[in-house]
């Protein structure tokens, strides 16, 4: 039962940007208020040049504010200021400097809350990723997936603490820098405000082609990032191929295209930067020639056409950065749907009651019928009508060809693939595992994988992975079981042999081996070996199914295997054929019966086939 609610958890960007915010909120606010009295101290300073170059030097009358009368307990400063003019220049260094202070607070708790939003943001991402169903990790590849946790979180960290919070400042800056233009000269303001929808009309226009090229732009660097991440992996199957040329050209190809795609877009952004220089620089030029003209026939002073400048200059910074924060939500709002995609992903299925019943029970897969909701095998039915008990404490083996279904028995067992209630059921000691809690439920089944993965670190942290608290004791055990013990010991560090990423140090027939340790240092009630010893010789194979008998104890053991000999001591036998049971009965049984299992008894056996 998948939880449909969670694909609308998310409905817009915002609501996104407001759930990964929390917790750094409170930081950000205190940034955007140290940012609104940066941009009021800076909005001083051309004001006391105002004053001195009318009132001081000039010697024209200043109607002073309210608030400085008050302070200078309404006497006329100015006679004191012309005998003391390093006063002004203290008054100027003063105000500097507590810009300065307010400019630090706001660089400290941006940064806090963008590093803390981040965090946040990688956090939840990785464990949302960790609940996703084994169909979602098929359907999306790890390079994209990578590339989406990291250069997407970035952009949307640069766009929030670098964009959206000086946003805040520069609609202060605006707003101010036009009320202190407008109290100078109300018709020279009308003519430098003219600009500022200029400004944002083409800057809207442009957000929509930038938005489109970034969003090809990044889909590619997901692809690129794909084929790396594939190659650096597989190295060892593109160097025993001699596919290093085909690997280079096929990666050049993804990378010239990539390069083609942000050459474009840096096209577009040469293009709005150019328009944006020429109309700053023609209001500039306008606001300056006017200014001049205006000072010219005296309707302002030369202190107000200073200033005028002044707060001109200060208005066209954060205009011109407006413009770039709209052009900029368009990469980060496809930053935002990318992870948005992400996270309204559905989380594997919670059970409604969430049991946790005795694991050492009777396995019942009752008429279960399954198909991949992706991929080549969509459309068709993997398995069909699949009914048989696996008694606790027995032993049984899954035998059958390449793509007969055996291991989506098992993928269904441990719950990686849902199992719709018209599709059949499977119990353990009657209990539906759809019932049971998931955690409870892998953690009581042991898997060895076809494929064993293992993790770049030592052979010990690798087996201990599953059970780290297990003691010596049981180490030794599950490695003698694993017929492992004698190959530690020819390791010059012995259990502290780094392995490699994907444990490429090691053979396939000593993967094999340390997965299956990994698994029995567990003693897990069921345990599930898929095809684990197919790398290993048959005098191993021999060796370990006969420890395996052993070391097991009570717990249901099912082996799935292509050779007759692992599994034709098992308490009871499945063919599998075309998603089918074809056949089921003991060796001696099936031998008689002389279907599938004979045939491939004798290729493999009466033959001299492969043991």
């Amino acid at each position: 039962m998948q939880d449909s609610k969670n694909t609308e958890r998310f409905k817009n960007n915002f609501s996104l940007i407001r759930f990964f915010i929390k917790g750094s909120l409170l930081d950000f606010l205190i940034s955007m208020l140290f940012a609104f009295l940066v941009s009021l101290f800076d909005m001083l300073n051309p004001r006391i040049i105002m004053f001195t170059v009318d009132s001081v030097i000039g010697g024209s009358e200043t109607d002073l504010p309210s608030p400085v009368r008050f302070l200078l307990g309404g006497r006329d400063p100015i006679p004191y200021l012309r005998a003391h003019f390093f006063a002004i220049a203290l008054l100027v260094a003063a105000v500097a400097l507590f810009a300065a202070l307010f400019r630090y607070g706001f660089r400290i708790f941006n940064a806090k809350a963008a590093e803390h939003l981040v965090k946040r943001m990688r956090d939840t991402l990785y464990e949302h990723i960790q609940h996703l169903p084994a169909s979602w990790h098929t359907a999306n590849s790890t390079g994209d997936i990578i590339q989406r946790c990291t250069s997407d979180v970035e952009t949307i960290k640069v766009f929030l603490s670098e964009r959206l919070t000086a946003l805040i400042r520069m609609l202060v800056l605006i707003a101010m820098a036009v009320a202190f233009m407008a109290g100078i000269s109300p018709r020279l303001t009308f003519y430098a405000s003219l600009f500022i929808p200029v400004v944002v009309s083409y800057s809207l226009i442009f957000h929509l082609k930038i938005g489109s090229a970034f969003q090809t732009a990044d889909e590619e660097e997901g692809k690129l990032s794909a084929v790396a991440q594939e190659n650096l992996t597989g190295v060892r199957v593109v160097r025993a191929f001699g596919r290093e040329l085909y690997e280079r050209e096929r990666f050049e190809k993804q990378n010239s295209f990539y390069t083609r795609c942000w050459v474009r877009l840096i096209r577009i952004l040469a293009v709005y930067w150019s328009a944006g220089d020429l109309i700053t620089g023609a209001q500039l030029l306008l606001v300056t020639v006017l200014g001049a003209a205006f000072c010219v026939n005296g309707r302002i002073s030369a202190g107000e056409y200073i200033a005028f400048v002044s707060y001109n200059a200060m208005l066209t910074w954060p205009v011109r950065a407006l413009g770039r924060v709209i052009a900029e939500m368009s990469k980060a709002g496809i930053s935002i749907d990318r992870l948005r995609y992400i996270m309204n992903s559905w989380r594997e299925a919670v059970p409604e009651k969430a049991l946790t019943p005795p694991m050492n029970r009777d396995i019942v897969f009752s008429h279960v019928s399954f198909r991949y909701p992706q991929g080549s095998s969509a459309g068709t039915d993997t398995l069909s009508d699949i009914t048989f008990t696996v008694p606790a404490g027995s032993t049984v083996g899954i035998i059958g060809s390449t793509g007969s279904g055996k291991s989506t028995l098992i993928s269904l067992l441990a719950r990686l693939y849902p199992l719709s209630p018209e599709n059949g059921s499977i119990t353990i000691g009657g209990c539906d595992i759809s019932d049971i809690e998931t955690g409870y439920l892998r953690s009581n089944i042991g898997i060895v994988l076809q494929e064993p993965y293992l993790f770049s670190r030592t052979l010990e942290e690798n087996i201990r992975i599953a059970a780290p608290g297990a003691g010596r004791e049981e180490l030794q055990r599950a490695v003698g079981i694993a017929d492992l013990a004698e190959t530690v010991e020819r390791f010059p560090s012995g259990f502290d042999t780094f392995v490699g990423e994907r444990g490429v140090t090691l053979s396939g027939g000593q993967k094999q081996r340390a997965a299956i340790a990994q698994m029995l240092i567990r003693r897990t009630p069921i345990m599930i070996f898929d095809d684990s010893l197919s790398a290993v010789d048959s005098e191993t194979d021999a060796r370990i199914r006969s420890a395996l008998a052993a070391g097991t104890g009570d717990s249901t053991v099912i082996l799935i295997a292509h050779r007759i000999t692992t599994v034709m001591r098992a308490d009871r036998i499945y063919v599998m054929d075309d998603g089918r049971i074809a056949e089921s009965g003991t060796h001696e049984e099936l031998l008689a019966f002389g279907g599938i299992y004979k045939r491939i008894y004798d290729l493999q056996i009466s033959q001299g086939g492969t043991q």
